[in-house]
């Protein structure tokens, strides 16, 4: 029989590996490591709470496991890499989700999670319960709109209107003010009014940012997932559950902090919901008329062969056409014929953090040429030719200089400073943002029309 001592202590070594997972996926080098690590302190902690003698019956708890392992398997096989942001989400809204489901148990059959009777709960426990419960149901909500959006199954611009951010803040005092009452005056109705309360909010905070900015909002769901949970662990005393549940929670916020900072955006005006965008509608860049020049893989080919250095952009294109093997092969002959080949990585480049990063790593790209925008971008104007693969948003420079656009203030890759800027591309469709790139039309600019993975292949046998 587990005894009480022994399963804090293995609770302790299986939050000990989460903090070091954590630490392991800081790099591509040590991913790898990290997520091993996190397995083996996921494994501890489910055969520890297994062992716990207040368990009563293992069946359904089997085939709880067997249900969740066997969905999660089928997922993991099916979800391409250019999916990983929607499957965030989702598993996302499955925490926040359980939180609620947790919530509705200990408040129904408190007696059962010693905190009370049913509509006797203890104040401080009635806290934790509707904190946890507000937190899953926001992220529950908000992570099936983000999914919706990343998933094209609605728009991704911006759904906004007059007085947003006070709406939000409003309804998030609303919220703290009903918990705050139930403390006092404990009735089913109020549970229920703070749960619709929260999913509302979830929506209303997600709906009005952009495509551009969804990496940012995955993010800081992931945190809220962590919150959530963090808060549910009080209610059913499980010390794992609020050490992981606070690790999560931070991380998410730091990182998120970090993604707002690095795109120039307001970290609380991503907690209030509708970040980078004003009250009133935001016009799209009108482009005009403009030529543009177009050319072929023996262009792309004679011209990068005729360079002394080559920063390649990679972006969401490349990820679709799972084209980072040809490119590789690519830079690898360019690199034979004594030409300096890098990658100029935006921090949001795809739709969520280190998608680049993991795309160039399964392609065994060296880590010393992968470099981030803060260290490569001044290197642009030195440059013979940027090699723009699919990345449109991040290096779309009327970031820099049209106040109107969604996109504004966000840093971008300064590929426009370079001597030549190859951009491949399936059309002249705008970005995930939903505007144009006024990079396309600038007289430095040749357009190669291609799926990606073809382009690099047509390329390669032209180098040849």
């Amino acid at each position: 029989m587990m005894t009480e001592n022994l399963s804090s202590l293995l609770y302790l070594g299986s939050s000990v590996c989460f903090v070091l997972a954590i630490r392991g996926l800081n790099s591509p080098e040590t991913a790898r490591v990290g997520n091993f690590i996190g397995i083996v302190g996921m494994l501890i902690a489910i055969l520890t709470t297994l062992a716990l003698p207040s368990i009563l019956s293992y069946e359904l708890i089997l085939i709880a496991i067997l249900l969740g392992g066997c969905i999660g398997t089928l997922l993991a096989l099916k979800t391409k890499m250019t999916s990983l942001p929607q499957l965030v989400a989702l598993f996302n809204s499955v925490v926040g989700l359980a939180a609620c489901f947790v919530a509705a148990a200990a408040f129904y059959r408190p007696e059962a999670y010693g905190i009370g009777t049913f509509l006797n709960i203890s104040p401080l426990s009635i806290v934790e319960m509707n904190l946890g419960s507000a937190i899953g149901a926001v992220t529950f909500t908000g992570s099936v709109v983000a999914f919706s959006k990343l998933q094209g199954l609605v728009s991704g611009s911006p759904v906004t209107f007059k007085g947003q951010h006070q709406l939000n803040a409003l309804l998030g005092m609303i919220l703290l003010g009903l918990i705050a009452w139930m403390i006092f005056e404990q009735t089913e109705m109020l549970f229920w009014a703070i749960l619709c309360l929260s999913f509302l909010l979830g929506v209303l905070v997600i709906i009005p940012i952009g495509g551009a900015d969804m990496p940012v909002v995955i993010s800081m769901l992931n945190s809220y997932s962590g919150w959530a949970a963090c808060g549910i662990g009080f209610t059913l005393g499980n010390i794992l559950m609020i050490i992981t549940g606070a690790l999560v929670g931070a991380s998410g916020a730091i990182l998120s902090y970090i993604m707002c900072k690095g795109m120039n955006r307001s970290f609380f005006n991503v907690i209030l919901g509708g970040f980078g965008v004003e009250d009133e509608v935001i016009q799209q860049q009108n482009i005009g008329d403009k030529s543009i020049k177009s050319g072929t893989a023996s262009d792309g080919a004679f011209i990068m062969e005729n360079a002394s250095s080559v920063i390649i952009v990679p972006g969401y294109g490349l990820a679709v056409a799972q084209a980072q093997h040809a490119l590789r092969e690519m830079a690898d002959i360019l690199q034979e014929r004594g030409i300096e080949v890098r990658y100029a990585i935006h921090p949001v480049a795809g739709r969520m953090p280190g998608h680049m990063n993991v795309l160039l790593a399964e392609a065994s790209v060296p880590y010393e040429s992968v470099l981030e925008l803060d260290m490569i971008n001044r290197d642009f104007a030195q440059t013979d030719v940027a090699f723009v693969i699919g990345a449109n948003d991040v290096t779309n420079p009327a970031a820099k200089t049209d106040s109107s656009s969604p996109i504004f203030g966000m840093p971008v890759l300064d590929v426009e400073n370079a001597k030549t800027v190859l951009f491949v591309k399936r059309s002249m469709a705008s970005g995930y943002a939903g505007v144009e790139n006024p990079l396309f039309f600038k007289d430095n600019t040749m357009m190669l029309f291609s799926d990606a993975k073809q382009m690099c292949d047509e390329i390669i046998q032209a180098l040849k």
